[in-house]
């Protein structure tokens, strides 16, 4: 791509050298002489960023001036991870860069490393927001993030004597380089208080919020740059702070604590990634941070808005609001209440308005997941808007009234207001009837909410429920992982595969060309080799690059099944126990994930994890032929080191509670082959790639539902098979905790008595799929053909794909043009 004319800092290594080295001086205020790479990495940093802001603006530019709809993208994760060399690539100007840094003796990749993660997210709700906004931009789509900037995200993990311990992941201790704080864009948000009821001058009562507490929202803006393109969008992350800094009067009678209190606990609203609600000060927390980001987020929409229009009934032809799964959902009653109360239209026009501008995005099937709020928590920091929610549902329940006369339950069925237990808010429901489109992430998923989940919403709203397959960005997880791959691709099929991913189908032709395959095959060693050191380096572990690279890389999650993995992992350790000659593949397993802090059986499945790694890891008797890892403190960075090595990926989960996955398209994507059951995005991917280059195996989801209502005994599974017997009696008995042999007991015997992701019941057919993949990566030439195969037909999957099925079924967005 050209520079652009309104580029005006130039992009080569003797400019970004000057550039680099400025920046260290003038910027960060250190002499070269004494600087450390940290200060390197933020001059580099903030030089990349500059690169950005021209084109930064001159988008934002466009948007006003051709006054486009814009989509706003509401979540509460956005899992970013690092950005420089998502820059760098995205801006055409790594290899200057490169060669910019080794004139000053630095390298690189040296200070890539030292970029903290965004930790804004725990798992695929926030890597799938990132890549949305990775594909707005590069679709040259009129789009903008909003978030909270956490201080604290996701924990960092460390593995303490086999245990999984939390500690603080502080990712802006050095600061943010790629951030602009605007301290003059700030809102206020309300909390507590009470509704006063007035009289309208046209005769409708009008109703006031007053009183409570109040906090400002404070916006941190992110660029966020297209590839191959000059479009740059904008992340807008809201942190909190007090409307009242500090209460001199307490100061200076000495109560120093109760001076600054007001502002500690203002500040806490962002302080830390929303946590676990299973306490009432969690609840109100997390409520409270849900409310805080979207109040703040519709004030900025609204003021963008009537700086051009002065008719809020224009609202959706200008506006597009995608909720990420239902924690922004709170979102609805807000723009109501503003509608309503501030701006004084009708009910009906401001449901219409309000409709049309959200939509909602679903991510999961598992009933209980679904979020709720007790009422008398919503109303206590909500009053407003649970007033709002109680007229919204009583209007919906007439229309469902009129439609089905005298069915009372499917009224209860359909009501926001849950009853059993204490009245409360069902988000999901509230969701689906304040938006004009519901989507699924996966057919499998989609058609599950349609006939199951929400039947009865499909019933009554039909065709509000459609399908957009995730996907993923392949600028992060093949170009910036796997850069090795991303040049074979290059030489094999030309450039311009990173905007149009279908183009990788072209590598189908050379599946069978053994120069190609050899190269490609090569690839993959490197990246094993590499992979191993930099594990040796970092935790001791000593991998054999000559094995089978076997991973299972996602959060801790029982319906997950870690735990069927490490079963299957126990039984393949027997075998060879038994028969020490054995024909058997050498394997390194590879685990990766983290278990929610209050989440006591995934926790367990850590600790059993590195019980039975620390028994295998040090047989002798079975010479290194099969070993265990567990990679420790899973992250976006992390698993871009861990998919380019990776050959073989497990996505075992319970069929019909997946709701898609990401994580199987990139493994795929970078040429492992999927094992798993036909649950959320492995269908597809076993459509694309076709079922000779996966390995499927287990209970489809109509079978999972048919064995619950017949009466699914676990026990008869355990009691006709002598090897998983065995491996059960293994774990159960102590064998892998010696020290105490008691530690797995209440494991197995949930296993044993209840079995609720079916674990026993896919273990024969998941340890006949193992076999399988036994035998096909003894032919190497076979595998590797398979592989080819696998990256060759993951263009579906591009995010790209995923953003433009929304902006035609859902948003209605239009792409701004650069001619």
């Amino acid at each position: 791509m050209e520079t652009p004319e309104y580029d005006y800092l130039d992009s080569d290594a003797k400019s970004l050298q000057e550039d680099i080295s400025n920046e260290l001086v003038y910027g960060v205020g250190k002499d070269p002489l004494t600087a450390t790479h940290s200060d390197w990495l933020t001059a580099l940093s903030t030089t990349v960023r500059a690169r950005l802001i021209e084109r930064w603006m001159e988008t934002h530019r466009r948007y006003y001036r051709d006054d486009v709809k814009r989509l706003y993208y509401f979540s509460m994760e956005f899992l970013i991870g690092r950005t420089l060399t998502n820059s760098l690539l995205n801006l055409g100007i790594k290899g200057a860069c490169e060669k910019a840094l080794r004139s000053m003796g630095l390298e690189l990749e040296q200070l890539r490393e030292l970029e903290h993660d965004a930790a804004l997210g725990n798992g695929g709700l926030g890597r799938l927001a990132a890549c949305i906004l990775d594909s707005l931009a590069t679709l040259d789509l009129p789009g903008t993030g909003y978030g909270i900037r956490y201080e604290y995200g996701m924990f960092r993990q460390e593995i303490r004597d086999g245990e999984q311990a939390e500690l603080p992941e502080n990712w802006l201790d050095r600061g943010n380089p790629w951030e602009f704080p605007r301290a003059e864009v700030a809102y206020s948000v309300r909390f507590g208080g009470h509704v006063v009821v007035g009289a309208h001058h046209e005769g409708a009562a009008s109703f006031h919020w007053l009183g409570g507490e109040e906090v400002l929202a404070q916006a941190y803006d992110t660029p966020v740059p297209g590839f191959g393109t000059s479009t740059v969008n904008n992340l807008r992350l809201w942190s909190a702070k007090a409307t009242r800094g500090f209460d001199l009067q307490c100061f200076n009678q000495g109560n120093y604590i109760k001076a600054v209190e007001g502002k500690t606990l203002s500040e806490n609203l962002s302080k830390v990634l929303y946590p676990a609600d299973n306490t009432v000060e969690n609840q109100k927390l997390r409520l409270k941070q849900q409310y805080f980001f979207v109040s703040a987020s519709l004030q900025d929409i609204l003021r963008r808005f009537l700086k051009q229009h002065d008719d809020v009934t224009k609202l959706p032809e200008k506006v597009g609001i995608q909720l990420n799964d239902t924690h922004p959902a709170i979102a609805i009653p807000e723009l109501m209440r503003i509608l309503l109360d501030q701006h004084k239209i009708p009910w009906q026009p401001a449901w219409e308005i309000t409709t049309g501008i959200f939509s909602y995005t679903n991510h999961t099937l598992l009933p209980e997941a679904l979020e709720t709020w007790p009422a008398e928590l919503l109303g206590q920091l909500l009053p407003r808007h649970l007033q709002l929610i109680y007229e919204i549902n009583r209007r919906f329940l007439l229309q469902v009234g009129n439609r089905f006369p005298g069915d009372t339950d499917i009224l209860r069925r359909l009501s926001i207001i849950g009853e059993a237990g204490g009245k409360h808010v069902r988000m999901a429901h509230l969701a689906i009837v304040g938006s004009h489109k519901v989507n699924g992430v996966s057919a499998l998923h989609s058609r599950l909410l349609q006939e199951h989940t929400f039947r009865d919403f499909e019933t009554m709203l039909p065709g509000r429920i459609v399908n957009v397959t995730n996907g993923i960005t392949p600028r992060r997880w093949l170009n910036q992982a796997n850069p090795r791959l991303a040049d074979l691709i290059d030489e094999g099929i030309g450039p311009g595969w990173m905007r149009r991913l279908d183009r990788l189908a072209e590598l189908k032709d050379l599946a069978d060309d053994p120069g190609f395959a050899a190269r490609f095959a090569k690839v993959k060693r490197a990246n094993k080799a590499d992979f191993a050191a930099k594990m040796q380096a970092l935790h001791g572990f000593e991998m054999d690059p000559d094995s089978l690279f076997d991973a299972q890389i996602k959060r801790i999650h029982e319906y997950k099944r870690q735990l069927m993995n490490l079963m299957r992992v126990v039984a393949l350790y027997n075998r060879l126990r038994e028969n020490p000659g054995a024909d058997m593949v050498p394997r390194s397993v590879l685990f990766a994930g983290k278990a929610a802090p209050g989440y006591y059986l995934a926790k367990q499945i850590i600790r059993l994890t590195h019980d039975i790694a620390g028994v295998i890891n040090n047989d002798a008797g079975i010479n290194g032929r099969l070993r265990v890892f567990f990679i420790p403190d899973y992250n976006v960075s992390t698993a871009a080191d861990i998919i380019p090595a990776a050959e073989l990926s497990q996505q075992i989960s319970t069929a019909g509670m997946e709701a898609s996955g990401t994580g199987n398209m990139k493994l795929a994507l970078n040429g492992a082959l999927t094992m798993g059951t036909l649950d959320g995005a492995n269908i597809e991917i076993r459509d694309q790639v076709g079922a000779d280059n996966i390995f499927t195996f287990g209970l489809e989801a109509h079978q999972v539902q048919a064995l619950r209502q017949r009466g699914y005994r676990p026990r008869d599974y355990y009691e006709g098979d002598a090897e998983l017997r065995g491996v059960i009696d293994e774990i159960r008995g102590g064998y892998f905790s010696v020290e105490e042999p008691d530690r797995y007991k209440p494991l197995i015997d949930s296993l044993l008595n209840d079995d609720h992701f079916m674990v026993m019941a896919d273990f024969r057919a998941f340890m006949q799929a193992d076999a399988r993949a036994d035998l096909t990566y003894r032919d190497q030439q076979a595998w590797n053909r398979r592989a080819i195969l696998n990256t060759a037909m993951m263009g579906f999957f591009s995010s790209d794909r995923t953003v433009r099925d929304y902006a035609e079924k859902i948003w209605n967005l239009e792409p701004i043009h650069w001619d």
